[in-house]
């Protein structure tokens, strides 16, 4: 084969073919001159032969994928509620609204009564006041900055004990033993693996002792020969020594789903009113914004609310509309239960999934239904099962069919097993059904699958 490598287009000569043909896409110049450049060196590497199309439009493909946004929209066909790599809770609508309409100049950190500053956390602390019981409360970036944050106001320079039994790691190689450590606390480790008793922590106490940690193993169990603490007694035995507990929870849970079946997260409100200051999540089951938020005593807040991290962590004006309009839903529990999209999904009622798998798989040639299961995800609830059902799309080639599903516009993100394309409809939100049938057939057509 010849080498067409001596005969590549010079840059200026492809760029004003494009420009002629207005192919450009409305780029700016630098990355019209970048994409072309580019289009070259792909050419160069491999035997330099015109690529199909010819020149000018591999060009302007390669113009278009450089304006692309990398975070995009996608369609969550998994079943996987709280998918972490999909950014966890979808929004509930009033969220999405108050992002867009705060997305201009917005009230974030000004008093319209007094015509001078405020502050960006007074949008939220009488909501979070009312819906946890809390005497005060502080938002920051996420649940993990939230831990750095408390440690550091009521702990640095001193001890902090924790069961061994939760020294966990969480997503990342993010350890509970690392937090302490930046947070300027010394870890005290008691108890064993499955069992720590009161005595142990009150045997660690020491003059330096400052704070006694509980940590909710969100994404494991311990089982059989295991002996815990509960908030309330170690609350009780911490309180004349003037420790101060705080209780990291995890994923925010606010209201009680065991009438639905699922059990084991720990509500923030108990601990609360136990008297312990309580560490969650923004963006889990509380379902709204990723953020982290410390509820407590307001004594405990105030130093937190004065230490130097805070403004390194406070959360923008998008986090506090949408975190604010979720609150808000929660004030009355059934509209809370409807409403918040992960409350809704976790407790879809199976009759009306099946429904609704049978309508997709209607409407998808060759596609039949299949009892499945799905799951809450981001740690929580890890041993629930939910029952589902699935829509089956036969595949000769599954993988190659979830690619080409994943270049759809918006992009759809399913599983596969047993050579079948899976979909969930518990994770499909309002018109996504349409698009999956869309999406689904062009991309047969792309993985050259037959329906």
């Amino acid at each position: 084969m010849t080498d067409a490598r001596p005969a590549l287009p010079a840059v200026h000569k492809l760029l004003a073919e494009v420009e002629e043909r207005g192919l450009t896409h409305d780029a700016p110049r630098e990355v019209i001159v970048q994409a072309i450049r580019e289009t070259i060196d792909i050419a160069r590497s491999s035997d330099g032969a015109t690529p199909d199309g010819g020149w000018a439009q591999a060009a302007s493909r390669r113009i278009r994928e450089k304006q692309k946004p990398s975070l995009v929209p996608v369609v969550n066909a998994t079943g996987v509620i709280l998918h972490t790599n999909l950014g966890r809770a979808p929004l509930p609508d009033v969220a999405r609204e108050a992002i867009a309409r705060t997305a201009g100049y917005a009230t974030l950190e000004y008093d319209l009564a007094t015509g001078e500053r405020g502050s960006r956390q007074a949008h939220l602390r009488t909501l979070l006041r009312e819906v946890t019981g809390a005497e005060d409360a502080l938002v920051v970036t996420n649940a993990a900055a939230a831990m750095v944050l408390i440690l550091n106001a009521v702990a640095a320079g001193g001890e902090t004990i924790v069961s061994r039994g939760e020294l966990v790691e969480i997503g990342g190689a993010f350890r509970i033993p690392d937090i302490l450590e930046k947070s300027g606390s010394a870890l005290i480790e008691v108890g064993t693996t499955n069992r720590t008793r009161l005595r142990d922590y009150v045997a660690a106490l020491s003059p330096r002792t400052r704070c006694a940690l509980k940590v909710h193993r969100s994404n494991f169990r311990l089982s059989g020969f295991v002996t815990e603490v509960e908030i309330p007694e170690l609350v009780e035995a911490m309180e004349p020594r003037r420790v101060h507990v705080i209780h990291d929870i995890g994923s925010g849970l606010l209201l009680d789903l065991s009438s639905h079946g699922l059990t084991g997260e720990p509500l923030v409100q108990p601990s609360i009113e136990a008297g312990a200051t309580v560490v969650f999540s923004g963006d889990k089951l509380l379902g709204g914004p990723q953020a982290g938020i410390i509820a407590g005593p307001a004594a405990v807040i105030a130093q937190a609310a004065t230490n130097p991290f805070t403004r390194a962590m406070r959360p923008g004006k998008t986090v506090v509309a949408a975190l604010e309009a979720t609150l808000a839903l929660y004030r009355d529990r059934p509209t809370a239960m409807a409403k918040i999209p992960t409350l809704a999904m976790a407790t879809a009622d199976p009759d009306t999934l099946r429904a609704q798998a049978a309508e997709l798989a209607a409407r998808i040639p060759g596609a039949t239904t299949q009892p499945g299961t799905s799951s809450v995800g981001g740690g929580s609830f890890p041993d629930a099962v939910l029952p589902t059902t699935l829509v089956a799309v036969p595949a000769e080639h599954p993988e190659t069919l979830l690619s080409a599903l994943r270049a759809q516009e918006p992009a759809v993100v399913a599983r596969a097993g047993e050579g079948r394309v899976l979909f969930d409809p518990r994770t499909l939100q309002a018109g996504d059904g349409d698009h999956l049938v869309r999406a689904t057939a062009a991309a047969r057509q792309m993985a050259g699958e037959t329906g």
